[in-house]
This record gives C-alpha cells, structure tokens and sequence, in this order.
C-alpha cells in the first residue's frame, strides 16, 4: 500500500498496532516515545495523532493526553451491523476490479496467517488479519466506506481473536473466500467473507457470554 506522506505511514502503523492490541485498551498514546519507536520526527507522529483521533482510534482526556479508548461492549451489535453492511459492499466491488497481483497478495498474507495462527502470539496474527481485509477493502475504490469502516474497527472489541481456537477458523475462513475468487465464482466469495465476519461475531458473543457468567 502506497502512502502520501509521512503522517500517514505513521497513521497506518498505529492503526495496526492499536487492533493488534499492541497499545492495549487504555494505553497513553506518548508522542516521543512513538517516534523513538517509529524511527522518525515528532511531526509526522503528532499528524497522524490527530487522524486516528477523528476516526476514533484514540480519544482525548482531560490532563491525561491521547490514550486508546475502552471498548464499551453494549455498543458492539450495532457496530457489527454496521460493519457487515459496509464491508460486503466493499468486498463486492473490491471482486469487481480483483487483479492477479491483488490476489497473490491475499495469498501471502493467508500463508502468514496459517503459519502462525496456532501459535500464541495474537498480535501478530492480529496485525496480518488487518492488513489482509484492508488490502482487500482497498481495492474497492472507496475510501470514503473505506473511512468509516476504519472507525468501526477501532471501536469494534476483538477479543475472541485472542482464543487460538478463533484464530484458526481465520484460516480456514479466509481460505473458503480465497478459493472461491480463484474459480471465478465472485458471488460465493461476498458470502464467503460475509460469513466470516458473522462467524467472528458469534465468537464475541459467545466470549462475552462466558465473561458474564464468570463475574
């Protein structure tokens, strides 16, 4: 993926870092040290700040600075709803305009994903999984859906993707939608990745489910 400016490499980082749980929920977003992590200037970091904190990725704080917002599960049915709208209609078009290098692209990051989804480090498995759907989403041609599906990512809770079990129906999931676009059969392969984010839900809930009971 090609980026305009500094402040949006920076941007895009972050954005992988904060859904990877890299900065965990509540984590002070500290510009120097971000920079000193980042290897670059505190401009572009200060920049892109600003960005992921109009798309809610991090929210100011009285005295406290940029930190990672909570996540607050009552609000996590309606933005699924919201995600499942949005990305089929970006998977949609995104097939419309599938290339052989977009393709060969989702297959190298499907090979990370299987290489590492049985193994225990979530944030990894966590990061590629973004970078595969929004490499995907790219495609589209719409960045202003591409825009708010973003925000919904940065508020949507990804726990059950810290259970290994979850990680491993990525997988599998993934690989249904792949192969379906392999045999040209674009239909099956929305539904496919319609699925699949069904499929996560279910997880969410039922891990919520699980929390509930155990407090």
């Amino acid at each position: 993926m090609a980026f305009e400016t500094k402040q949006d490499q920076v941007a895009e980082i972050l954005r992988e870092r904060i859904i990877a749980g890299v900065y965990p929920r509540g984590t002070k977003m500290k510009q120097f040290d971000i920079a000193q992590e980042l290897g670059v200037s505190i401009t572009p970091v200060r920049e892109a700040l600003h960005i992921l904190e109009a798309e809610g990725f991090v929210e100011g704080a009285s005295h406290k600075g940029l930190t990672v917002p909570l996540v607050v599960p009552e609000s996590a049915r309606e933005i699924f709803d919201l995600r499942l709208m949005l990305e089929r209609d970006l998977t949609a078009r995104a097939l419309e305009r599938m290339d052989a290098a977009t393709l060969a692209e989702l297959r190298r990051s499907q090979v990370i994903i299987a290489a590492i989804a049985g193994g225990q480090d979530r944030l990894a498995s966590r990061t590629e999984n973004y970078r595969f759907h929004f490499r995907l989403y790219a495609l589209a041609g719409r960045p202003q859906t591409l825009q708010f599906t973003r925000v919904l990512w940065a508020k949507y809770p990804f726990i059950s993707q810290e259970l290994g079990g979850r990680r491993m129906k990525h997988v599998g999931e993934h690989e249904v939608f792949l192969r379906h676009i392999e045999a040209g059969e674009m239909d099956l392969a929305v539904e496919a990745m319609v699925a699949h984010i069904q499929s996560g839900w279910n997880d969410l809930r039922a891990d919520f489910a699980t929390r509930t009971a155990a407090q």
